[in-house]
């Protein structure tokens, strides 16, 4: 059943336990366990690596209109909807490194739209960054350095669950720092793991993630040293964000934390900015740092992939027929919910979840998970194989300052992602 692994561990006569990569999150916890038992055993992981882990492929057959059929007669259907359209959207792109380039090479040919299926919260960061800039940490500076962690607007473990366990209690780190303070504003969730292994409580500001703007403007008000003629904002007293702030500048190296996909609310990418703008003005006499969390499924991998080949990251377009074949960019026009209006062809891709497409009346082909269900089956449907279980891969971890590899943890039975690419591109061409 098991590849030949690279680094191999036995408990046992009847368990061997190979070291592995989790993709289930952006932290991409290198320090995985995972036994041929059944059912399959992980070792260090949090539930949602146990869920990715045991993952069974229950279908591997390919379909046109929900009926089976074979690869190749898939690969033709699909090449034959690509190639008689003329504005394809590339949507979903739940994929890694590889994936992606495989992924970029068939748009280039198609001349297709490309959009994140997270993209809808990602690019609000990305809003944010192009306006202003921003002055951002990675995960090992926050295990490293971090003496206070200001989590905005999330939890963060409901999305990356061993986060204070490997980077804020984790006592083994270059510099023999304090053990760290969390401050949680407008989090919903388990804040309860922002209790210290000593028994220290977080501190804890209640508020809606409707009123995050009044208080970050609030805060970046205080920051400048300006008086507020009101005694709370949406609720918190002035005396509590006055507080915040205090423990912020009295820190060695705070982190402020905040997820964008928590964010739902009109001109997220606005509060943002606000964010980074508090950054950057303690950051004149203090030592601050954002780290925003990633919304899952490969993003920051085919964000940054995107951005090598392109030049953009994804709300991208490969203009086929113009300018001697450039890219071109738009947040709004060259998104997945704008561009189902316009395409005539939509090409979905999710491998690590089974992610359905959205509704279309155009030519659908899904290629991914195998445990997809559809309420209206596609023209083409192809499962292909997981990657960091069926298959081995590239992700970068979510502060995209690491790669790290992806193993094929069990006997491939389904092709890969940029196979059936590729194949779908050589009719193309």
């Amino acid at each position: 059943m098991w590849q030949n692994p690279t680094a191999m561990k036995i408990l046992d006569d009847s368990v061997q336990l190979i070291s592995a990569t989790c993709p289930a999150c952006g932290l991409l916890c290198d320090d995985l366990l995972v036994g041929n038992s059944t059912p399959i055993s992980v070792k260090n992981g949090c539930p949602k690596s146990q869920i990715f882990f045991r993952q069974a492929v229950s279908n591997t057959s390919p379909s046109m209109f929900g009926v089976d059929c074979d690869l190749n007669a898939a690969v033709k259907a699909a090449g034959k909807i690509l190639l008689h359209s003329s504005q394809p959207l590339f949507s979903g792109l739940g994929t890694e490194v590889q994936g992606m380039r495989s992924v970029m090479a068939l748009a280039e040919t198609a001349g297709a739209t490309l959009d994140h299926m997270h993209s809808e919260s990602t690019v609000r960061n990305t809003l944010a960054m192009q306006n202003s800039g921003w002055q951002t940490t990675t995960l090992t500076e926050v295990k490293n350095r971090a003496d206070l962690i200001v989590a905005i607007g999330t939890d963060i473990v409901t999305s990356h669950p061993r986060f204070f366990e490997k980077l804020v209690w984790n006592a083994d780190n270059l510099f023999n720092k304090a053990t760290p303070e969390v401050i949680f504003l407008a989090a919903t969730g388990n804040t309860s793991a922002g209790t210290s292994p000593d028994g220290h409580a977080p501190t804890i500001v209640t508020a809606e993630t409707v009123d995050l703007p009044a208080i970050m403007s609030a805060l970046n008000a205080l920051a400048h040293n300006k008086k507020l003629d009101a005694h709370e904002i949406a609720g918190v007293s002035v005396t509590a964000l006055i507080a915040v702030l205090a423990k912020i500048k009295a820190a060695k190296y705070a982190v402020i934390v905040w997820s964008v996909g928590c964010l739902k609310i009109p001109h997220a990418e606005l509060t943002v900015q606000s964010i980074t703008q508090l950054i950057a003005t303690l950051n004149e006499n203090t030592r601050v740092s954002g780290l925003p969390l990633n919304s899952g499924d490969g993003d920051s991998s085919i964000n940054n992939t995107s951005a090598w080949l392109s030049g953009y990251p994804t709300r991208n377009r490969f203009n086929v027929h113009q300018r001697g074949g450039e890219f071109s960019y738009d947040t709004y026009h060259f998104s997945t919910q704008q561009q189902l209006n316009n395409c005539d062809a939509l090409l979905w891709i999710s491998t690590f979840n089974a992610y359905a497409p959205p509704s279309s009346v155009a030519p659908t082909i899904v290629i991914g998970h195998p445990d997809m269900q559809f309420t209206q089956a596609p023209d083409v449907f192809i499962p292909v194989g997981i990657p960091g279980l069926d298959q081995s891969g590239t992700m970068f971890r979510m502060d995209s300052s690491v790669a790290l590899p992806l193993k094929a943890m069990r006997k491939q039975v389904l092709p890969t992602l940029s196979d059936v690419l590729r194949q779908i591109e050589t009719l193309l061409a």
